[in-house]
């Protein structure tokens, strides 16, 4: 005897939302803590002296290229801004979320002058690390990072002006963007932000979080 056509549809539908469930897909379920896969390379910072906060290292080039996050590793890309540099740091996010198989997700900031609602959505959505893009965000990021320091994050292409420990920059000659109150930088070059660059900012960036150096400047 067949069942009613509404027993079968509560079915699949109750079906539908345990495989959502158990999909991974909900970052509310708790699982190990994310930890780095490799080990950092010779040069990328003096083991003898930890780096101070707020100090700035410059590690060897390529000294970063063995890391790598574990698996299901939680990234959520906070971006505002359409001009070329941020396009390029997005693309090279997106990438190496591709690369590396991390669970990312996006926030785009509509609104730069009242950016600080995204910034909360980003934490909310519960993320081991949130990435910025885009210097429309470095204001707003000045004003909450300090309020959360469970929180972490890496600003990829700028920095803030006073870092707190959970708050960890890539920087390089010609980016170094600080906040409105301090204007863009004197050597601000928006062809700095070649593919290459980005994608070497976001994996520097990502191997000292995930090896806690963080709280710096990573300077390329």
């Amino acid at each position: 005897m067949r069942p009613p056509l509404r027993v079968v549809a509560l079915l699949a539908a109750t079906a539908a939302l345990l495989a959502a469930c158990n999909s991974g897909d909900d970052w509310s379920q708790p699982r190990p803590a994310p930890s780095a896969v490799g080990s950092l390379g010779p040069g990328f910072v003096d083991t003898s002296t930890p780096p101070a906060p707020e100090a700035t290292i410059t590690p060897r080039p390529g000294s970063w290229a063995d890391v790598h996050p574990s698996k299901d590793y939680r990234v959520v890309l906070l971006t505002a801004g359409t001009d070329a540099p941020t396009k390029a740091l997005v693309t090279a996010v997106r990438d190496w979320a591709d690369d590396e198989h991390v669970d990312l997700r996006t926030v785009v900031v509509d609104n730069a002058h009242d950016a600080v609602p995204s910034i909360s959505k980003a934490m909310e959505m519960g993320p081991d690390l949130i990435v910025s893009a885009g210097n429309e965000l470095i204001d707003a990021l000045a004003l909450v990072t300090p309020n959360h320091l469970d929180e972490k994050f890496l600003v990829v292409g700028a920095e803030l002006a006073e870092p707190t420990h959970n708050v960890t920059a890539v920087d390089w000659d010609g980016a170094s963007y600080r906040g409105e109150g301090l204007g863009m930088s004197s050597s601000y070059d928006a062809g700095s932000f070649t593919a290459e660059r980005c994608a070497d900012a976001v994996r520097a960036g990502v191997a000292a979080v995930l090896n806690d150096l963080t709280g710096i400047v990573v300077w390329l």
